[in-house]
């Protein structure tokens, strides 16, 4: 096609490309922070009831500590604890029965719990005691960013679509930034809720706008480095994550400490180019002629794009526009299907980080350090075999390695954690492949939109991963099941998808009908 002729005359891949990754890199380093964000500060650290009431200004306050948790705190059938209840009256006999039972009245907590801040400073949970019959509230705060996520995933996809990649990206900057810094200031539960829902629709932007506008402007040969790239931001934000997690233990200062680099990334804005595809397919050929010898310019080649032609579009494109026709239509339902699959096994996995029996900030440091030799093994595969094959087989490894789990006996830890961190890495592989892999199925006049659709989707299949986690309580193997159930779904509707190695980008949705995306002589 015209354009990627164009592209590599001044250099598909040199310091002008080479500056967009890295002004995208730095935004999308806050991304994994917030969507792993609730492990940390909604963690629930070790709590009993507050017993002070049951101070009669007798035995009572001359008893040690550990002697008022033995006469005030009931006794589990596992040896542990209670945390939701309390005995009605001190029940002083118990210091000289040891037994773990007694038939004392017991209460609901009355005046709120005691947690132990050893680990933590301060949590969502102990802010507003989100235990017990408040639990549930503390689950839904993940749920409820989301929902935020999946809806600003559209609505991004369709903007940028429509105004432009470059201008939606710097309103996610901000408007993320500003929800976020405002979430961490929270008074209230329900305002919190709210601010977390705007911050998950507003930042998601910045993933969906930053993948499309690198892949735009490198040609074929280095298509597969950016994505695989892009998709490394991920892994290196995770990575810190941890480390900034473990020296940052109160809920506030680490939403505002993650949310930081968005600062950095809005001064980096102003160098951000606009991406020239999306120019020529909207008839903004003067415009786009400006960026591609600004382009040529700094990679240091004298190209002419004066030749450079195109039609304005006839019309706005919109969601609609991806089951319309036949083919879009198929397209649209497969990759749809198969973000979700990838997403619930992905993040099934991520959030079921109490499984490895480890300190919560060493799993999420292992978690994330597994997926450098996946991702970096994607950019020898998506040339050497293909996209569809390696998006096949990461997904089905992932799905073997989930079964092996469920047939590994419970109390072989070292097997099970090694099977689980293998597939951790191998689903991480499968999401650096999807993202660069969908990317290059859908045309530029609906590309934005499709990738919009695409996040929704893999957004949805990580609020019902929660869900299905909670599942062990109807069979304590059926979140497996249904994990390992959607990796192989996935694999398959990844098989039905086309090949796209060496291939030039499609332009117009009749590029997909009449399938005539040309091989490229790289």
């Amino acid at each position: 096609m015209k354009f990627e002729n164009i592209l590599a005359d001044i250099n598909g891949f040199g310091r002008f490309q080479v500056m967009i990754i890295v002004i995208s890199f730095i935004g999308r380093f806050t991304l994994p922070c917030h969507f792993m964000l609730n492990n940390f500060i909604a963690a629930v650290p070790a709590h009993h009831c507050d017993i002070s009431s049951l101070d009669d200004g007798g035995i009572f306050m001359n008893l040690s500590h550990a002697e008022r948790l033995v006469v005030g705190i009931p006794v589990q059938h596992d040896g542990t604890p209670s945390s939701c209840y309390m005995f009605a009256e001190p029940q002083y006999h118990l210091l000289l029965n040891f037994s773990n039972i007694t038939d004392g009245p017991t209460v609901p907590c009355r005046n709120g719990w005691v947690y132990d801040n050893t680990t933590f400073k301060s949590t969502l949970t102990s802010q507003w005691d989100l235990v017990c019959d408040k639990r549930g509230k503390n689950k839904a705060t993940a749920t409820i960013f989301f929902v935020g996520v999946m809806f600003g995933a559209m609505a991004f996809g369709s903007l940028s679509d429509r105004y432009g990649r470059r201008i939606m990206l710097l309103v996610s900057y901000v408007s993320g930034m500003l929800f976020a810094v405002a979430s961490a200031f929270s008074t209230s539960y329900v305002m919190f809720a709210v601010l977390r829902f705007f911050t998950g629709f507003c930042i998601t932007g910045i993933v969906i706008v930053s993948a499309v506008l690198s892949v735009e402007w490198v040609d074929i040969e280095h298509r597969k480095m950016v994505g695989v790239l892009d998709s490394l931001s991920w892994t290196f934000g995770n990575t810190g994550f941890a480390a900034i997690a473990y020296f940052v233990n109160d809920w506030r200062l680490l939403i505002v400490t993650v949310t930081s680099p968005l600062i950095l990334a809005i001064i980096m804005w102003r160098w951000m180019p606009e991406s020239a595809r999306w120019l020529i397919a909207n008839g903004k050929l003067e415009q786009a002629q400006m960026y591609l010898k600004e382009c040529a310019k700094m990679n240091g080649t004298e190209a002419s794009t004066n030749t450079l032609k195109t039609e304005k579009r006839d019309r706005s494109y919109s969601y609609f526009d991806l089951v319309r026709t036949p083919e879009m239509r198929k397209l649209a339902l497969r990759t749809g299907l198969l973000w979700f699959c990838v997403a619930n096994a992905f993040y099934g996995i991520s959030f079921n980080i109490a499984s490895f029996g480890l300190n919560l900030y060493l799993t999420q440091f292992t978690y994330a350090l597994i997926e450098v030799p996946a991702k970096v093994s994607v950019y020898y595969l998506l040339d050497k075999v293909g996209r569809r094959p390696t998006e096949v087989g990461t997904l089905l490894v992932t799905g073997v390695c989930l079964g092996i789990n469920i047939l590994v006996p419970k109390d072989m830890s070292v097997a099970r954690t090694v099977v689980a961190i293998v597939g951790k890495g191998f689903s991480a592989a499968s999401f650096a492949t999807v993202v660069l892999y969908s990317s290059e199925l859908y045309p530029t006049v609906v590309r934005q939109n499709g990738m919009g659709y695409n996040s929704f989707m893999a957004r949805f299949g990580v609020a019902v991963a929660p869900l299905i986690l909670l599942l062990d309580e109807v069979w304590k193997d059926l979140p497996q099941v249904i994990l390992c159930c959607a990796a192989f779904i996935g694999a398959l509707l990844a098989r039905m998808l086309a090949e796209t190695r060496n291939r030039c980008l499609p332009e117009t949705i009749e590029d997909i009908e009449q399938k005539r995306i040309p091989v490229s002589s790289v």
